[in-house]
């Protein structure tokens, strides 16, 4: 539990809004909320009190999954607290995941509204950490490389049914793949302007 330096910063107000997720099936979901002098947060046994003025640092990402496709997380660190995660989908069953875009996207763009009205001084970024970026990038081509050398020898045998299947297959593999990179690629952002690019779609 970390300490509160002014108590009276974490009281809820009329218009303070909260998230709630749950990050996994069978565990405790995790709570947050947005109070007059910083972020309120809870999970499991933990919770805590983050001072707007203490977070360093933010970066928001798309994180697709197995289940969910379409899943977004914003990670915070501060000098208080544990790095904490806010994502875009809850788990509902065993083989669902819930999004809950409307309310991800809310809480988090208010979440960066108070800490530029707060003067903040972290700093934000989006994507992936920038050498496994383009680690993943130039695996990608080499993949999309030999996908390709293996459609030109499949129609130089004259086998057009696996020519066909390998060119599906590149096609949906480019389109996954790609929108992940392009989507998760490195930068920072101001924080009255979150890229569209690492929310979710309307």
């Amino acid at each position: 539990m970390t300490a509160h330096d002014e108590p009276e910063d974490d009281e809820p107000g009329p218009d303070d809004p909260t998230y709630v997720y749950k990050p996994s099936l069978l565990g405790a979901p995790c709570q947050f909320a947005l109070r007059r002098g910083g972020l309120q947060w809870h999970m499991a046994n933990y919770s805590g009190f983050i001072r707007y003025g203490d977070i360093r640092r933010m970066r928001m990402s798309y994180r697709p999954a197995t289940m969910q496709s379409q899943r977004f997380v914003t990670e915070i660190w501060s000098s208080n607290a544990p790095k904490l995660q806010i994502v875009s989908a809850s788990w509902r069953s065993f083989m669902e995941q819930e999004r809950l875009d409307t309310g991800y996207t809310a809480f988090v763009t208010e979440l960066h509204r108070r800490l530029a009205a707060a003067g903040s001084a972290a700093q934000f970024t989006t994507g992936m950490p920038l050498v496994s970026y383009w680690i993943g990038v130039l695996v990608f081509g080499a993949a999309m490389l030999a996908l390709v050398g293996l459609t030109v020898r499949a129609l130089q045998l004259g086998e057009w049914a696996a020519a066909a299947l390998i060119v599906g297959f590149v096609v949906v593999f480019a389109f996954q793949i790609g929108n992940y990179f392009r989507r998760n690629r490195p930068g920072s952002y101001r924080p009255e302007a979150v890229p569209a690019s690492v929310l979710p779609r309307s």
